[in-house]
Formats: C-alpha cells, sequence, structure tokens
C-alpha cells in the first residue's frame, strides 16, 4: 500500500520540476536494486536451509550409522551455488549503488 501512495506522489510530478523530476527519472533504477537485493536475500536463505539439512542429514546418518557421503554433498553443493548465486545478485547491486556519485554527479 505505501508503496502504491509513493507511485502516485512520483508520477504526478510534472517534467517541468527540474528539483523533483530526478526522483521520478531514478525510480527504474531504485526498484531494480530493490529486484537484486530480493534476490540475493531469498538465494541466501535458501543456502541457510540447505546447510541446515545438510547438518541434520549429517548428523542423522552419522547416528544411525548410515552412509551419508553422497547426500551431504549434494546439499552441500546446492548451498554453495545458491550461495554463490546470492552473492553474484548482492554484489550486482553494490556495483549500481558505487555507481550512483556518476549517476547524480
Amino acid at each position: 500500500m505505501p508503496g502504491d501512495v509513493a507511485g502516485v506522489i512520483l508520477n504526478g510530478i510534472s517534467d517541468d520540476d527540474a528539483a523533483r523530476s530526478r526522483l521520478k527519472a531514478d525510480l527504474p533504477r531504485l526498484m531494480r536494486r530493490a529486484a537484486m537485493m530480493n534476490r540475493a536475500i531469498f538465494w541466501a536463505v535458501v543456502a541457510s536451509i540447505a546447510v541446515t539439512i545438510l547438518v541434520v542429514v549429517a548428523f542423522l546418518t552419522a547416528f544411525f550409522q548410515l552412509q551419508h557421503e553422497r547426500g551431504v554433498a549434494i546439499f552441500f553443493m546446492i548451498s554453495l551455488g545458491a550461495f554463490t548465486i546470492s552473492l553474484v545478485d548482492f554484489a550486482r547491486e553494490v556495483r549500481i549503488a558505487l555507481s550512483e556519485c556518476d549517476h547524480h554527479g
């Protein structure tokens, strides 16, 4: 709901208002940054869940004296893959954020 109100306010800014039109023009970049941060957080959570499952599987299989190398390896690869995707999205967002000075300077 608050995002809708902000969208109405920003869309109501006339192109003649130089001080505020910059805010309107910057909205797509800010939305792209927010989407990247959301993806980075999502993949970090996926990686965390995979690590949690990895630890549970490792302890349960050790407790019951079962072979667990393949299961642990699979969850380890899943968690590292998700963590890598998260870091890539985060790095892309940071790059955009750092270029903000060039964008407005």
